[in-house]
């Protein structure tokens, strides 16, 4: 029997189990699909020639996360790359924002926009570099973050902590508004806060567009050399070598629960695997408490609070295999590993108003990754590896376009978002199409049954917005992993801090089993008021 029994093979999984390794711990890991990775995975299923990221692609959070460092993948063989840029906003016009590798090259750039934005880009830059070694690490300890969070805000007395709390709390249109006269800066802001389920007009968005842009300033959008899988694959190789145990095509049925205490697993096939000291779950919050712990359980209040939770945006991703590089009609974007296809501001409140209203975009907002162009690995000499994915409601209303989309995502359906992507891209890159040498759909339901996390393509397994973040995710109550359920423990992005690929949801879990047993007790029984 292990001490610790870890649902979930995604990263976070992969990271409770190893920082329980290295504690002395042994640690059993059951995946339900064939392969680990969760989101985190990639494959030649487009071309055998190419190499395309299922899920994922590029990695600001995990280059700039305490956790993952810490891991020191790089002697499990993980190394990353990056593109000459790290993102660009073409429009029709032929301008380009674009986010380079050097904060004096994306002023320059800035400035061609308008003058004066250069320094307005310099100085928000500034304060990102005061402030993002605590802030990160803020971010990424259980809430309340006491001891960066007393650092930080030491550090932001004595120069304008006040502004920039209200500055991140902004809808990212009106701090774009305040921060640049042109619209070079603000489309970077508002492209990177739509990475999530923000609307350049939700109150927060600016926060999560401005951590996003400075993230790309700081560390870039890096990319595993070889696929995504290379970042699975070192986690999996550095737990093995500290003896954890990973078995894949072993579905959870069920949560062990005796007198309130969990005590193992219950798998599909019906055996039964005993945990002496925790179960970490790397599941959503409503996997993991209606499915796999049941209402039994659990007090009154956290099941109404469930009622309540909400869903990020579904997502709809195409991958590509290209013959030759993307011709934009913005020479800029060529060079950028990330490219955000709207047009322009109003263009991508129009997009996240028909969400809203749970109509598919008729002019979707398409993130488009070229992967050859950051990681020349993935596809033979002057081809490209590419892929875009862009959001959709939860439930699907209507089809803001023309061909009557429900949200069956038949084969139909499937064909015609796609093209609708493609001919978006088309629009800014002429003649995109006629070098498409194979493609892939993923739909919602097709991400979902690939990755249960994903509902319906969700990819940040629960809302971004700040009614479920911090203390009040995923339902109200203290934003730590611990559960009503002593000795388990909510381990995925479903807890704080949230999606991406950072760990810090797994490493948090992992270090409240480590607890004393006192203090352990004390805050399960805080999650059952």
């Amino acid at each position: 029997m292990p001490d610790a029994v870890v649902i979930g093979s995604g990263p976070n999984g992969l990271v409770a189990a190893n920082l329980l390794a290295d504690a002395g711990w042994s640690v059993e890991v059951l995946e339900a699909q064939p392969e680990p990775g969760g989101a985190v995975r990639s494959d030649r299923g487009v071309h055998p020639d190419y190499v395309s990221d299922v899920f994922s692609a590029f990695y600001p959070l995990a280059a700039a996360s305490p956790v993952i460092a810490a891991l020191d993948l790089a002697a499990e063989g993980l190394r990353w790359s990056h593109a000459p840029s790290v993102l660009a906003h073409p429009l029709a016009d032929g301008r380009c924002a674009v986010l380079e590798r050097r904060v004096q090259d994306t002023c320059a750039g800035l400035a061609e926009f308008t003058p004066g934005d250069a320094d307005a880009w310099q100085s928000m830059y500034r304060t990102w570099a005061r402030v993002e070694p605590d802030l990160v690490r803020a971010l990424f300890t259980p809430f309340p973050p006491v001891r960066s969070g007393l650092r930080l805000a030491a550090k932001l007395r004595t120069s304008g902590g006040l502004r920039l709390a209200r500055k991140l709390a902004l809808p990212v249109r009106r701090l774009g508004e305040e921060e640049f006269r042109g619209e070079g800066g603000r489309l970077l802001l508002a492209g990177n806060a739509l990475h999530a389920d923000l609307a350049p007009e939700a109150a927060g968005s600016g926060g999560f567009g401005w951590l996003m842009s400075m993230l790309g300033q700081s560390h870039g959008f890096p990319v595993p050399t070889g696929g995504a899988g290379a970042l699975t694959a070192a986690l999996v190789s550095r737990l093995k070598r500290r003896g954890g145990v990973l078995r894949c095509g072993e579905r959870v049925a069920s949560v062990v629960v005796r007198g309130g205490t969990a005590v193992g697993v219950k798998t599909a096939g019906g055996e039964i695997v005993g945990a002496r000291r925790a179960v970490l779950a790397n599941t959503s919050a409503p996997a993991l408490y209606r499915d796999l712990v049941g209402e039994e359980h659990l007090p009154a209040r956290l099941l109404r609070d469930l009622e309540c939770f909400q869903w990020d945006f579904a997502t709809f991703k195409v991958d590509w295999a290209l013959t030759g590089p993307v011709p934009w009609t913005a020479p800029q974007a060529s060079g950028a590993g990330t490219v955000h296809v709207a047009d322009g501001m109003d263009g991508l409140t129009r997009f996240a108003a028909q969400i809203s209203m749970g109509q598919v975009p008729d002019e979707p907002f398409a993130l488009f990754g070229q992967m050859t162009t950051t990681d020349p690995t993935r596809s033979p000499a002057g081809t490209e590896s590419a892929w875009a994915y862009t959001h959709l409601p939860q439930r699907v209303v209507s089809d803001a376009g023309p061909d009557g989309i429900t949200g069956r995502w038949d084969s139909r359906e499937q064909e015609a978002m796609a093209d609708r992507i493609e001919a978006q891209v088309e629009r800014f890159a002429p003649g995109f199409r006629n070098l498409v040498r194979a493609r892939r759909i993923l739909a919602p339901t097709t991400l979902q049954a690939m990755d249960e996390n994903l509902h319906n393509g969700a990819i940040n397994n629960g809302t971004a917005a700040l009614h479920q973040q911090a203390m009040f995710r995923p339902v109200p109550g203290t934003g730590r992993p611990e559960t009503p359920v002593k000795h388990l423990y909510l381990a995925s992005a479903a807890a704080h801090p949230g999606g991406g690929v950072h760990g810090a949801p797994g490493a948090n879990a992992a270090r409240a089993a480590l607890r004393p047993h006192g203090l352990h007790s004390l805050l399960h029984r805080a999650q059952r008021v």
